[in-house]
């Protein structure tokens, strides 16, 4: 488990020449480039281990950079290593060796497995055969999440001197219900759910905005519920120093197949659907977003 990543590139920008709106766009969890040795290392066969992939979502909001709002996307998979977390949320139970003093080992995410090196994948099933060494977590961090969260402060800082704030937004996916059980007995989640930790993670604008333009184009949506925004909306949303942060999560029975991955005709209507959530968030009048 300690050998070389096979990964050549962690992680992609995509910006198609160069940046002219104050929107940066990003996508953590839908890497799909999944180690040798993790795959030899899991006890799951590669089609399980996708259950915790946002598959596509990049492709959803690839249209954004053509209007000049780069994409940062994640190569390496959620499974993995997942960059919506802190640095070291991780589950003592995982490792063979004690961990360091400095680890998270009590939030929500690492007691119901899903730690930034995840005990589980999003169904539920155990992903290791054996217990790992912290040193393999540190290396995943180093090498890949640390290069995630490096480049996606360095677009920010380039937005907010560039137009005096920043907008980002954070792309992700859900599942249509949370269990075999809700699939069901229940009815299927909101379309979509935008999250901004409960208002304080952006100005009300965007909200406001993002909420009416998927709404006009006829999409259900919830708001911080069940999604609030994760480590990435509370981190990096500051909106009294002009840095918002807006998470967006599709619901994924629009646009594939959630047992065998294949994508659905209407991904092309929702990438294009997604290009004017952008354009409309880049209209806010900057006077808002702007700190006092």
């Amino acid at each position: 488990m300690d050998g070389p990543l096979t990964l050549a590139e962690p992680i992609e920008v995509l910006a198609n020449g160069g940046q002219g709106v104050p929107l940066v766009l990003a996508s953590p969890h839908s890497g799909a480039d999944y180690p040798a040795d993790f795959l030899a290392a899991s006890r799951l066969d590669a089609l399980t281990l996708r259950r915790s992939e946002d598959s596509y979502v990049d492709e959803i909001f690839g249209a954004a950079p053509a209007l000049g709002a780069p994409l940062l996307r994640a190569r390496f998979p959620r499974a993995y290593v997942d960059a919506n977390r802190e640095p070291f949320e991780l589950d003592p139970a995982m490792f063979e060796d004690l961990l360091p003093n400095f680890v998270n080992s009590h939030s929500p995410r690492v007691r119901v497995g899903l730690g930034t090196i995840a005990r589980v994948v999003a169904s539920g099933e155990e992903i290791y055969a054996r217990k790992l060494k912290f040193s393999e977590a540190a290396r995943r961090i180093e090498t890949l999440y640390r290069p995630y969260h490096r480049t996606l402060k360095q677009l920010l800082e380039t937005t907010q001197n560039r137009y005096g704030f920043s907008i980002l937004l954070d792309c992700h996916s859900m599942p249509s219900a949370s269990s075999e059980r809700d699939r069901r007995d229940r009815p299927s989640r909101a379309d979509m759910v935008l999250g901004d930790c409960h208002g304080t993670a952006c100005h009300p604008a965007i909200m406001e905005t993002a909420h009416r333009t998927l709404n006009m184009k006829g999409y259900s949506v919830a708001l911080n519920a069940p999604y609030a925004g994760g480590f990435t909306t509370a981190h990096y949303g500051r909106p009294a120093a002009g840095n918002h942060c807006l998470q967006i999560e599709i619901n994924r029975a629009l646009y594939m197949d959630e047992r065998s991955f294949e994508r659905r005709a209407y991904l092309d209507r929702l990438s294009g659907d997604m290009r004017d959530l952008a354009e409309a968030l880049c209209a806010i009048d900057p006077e808002l977003l702007r700190p006092a």
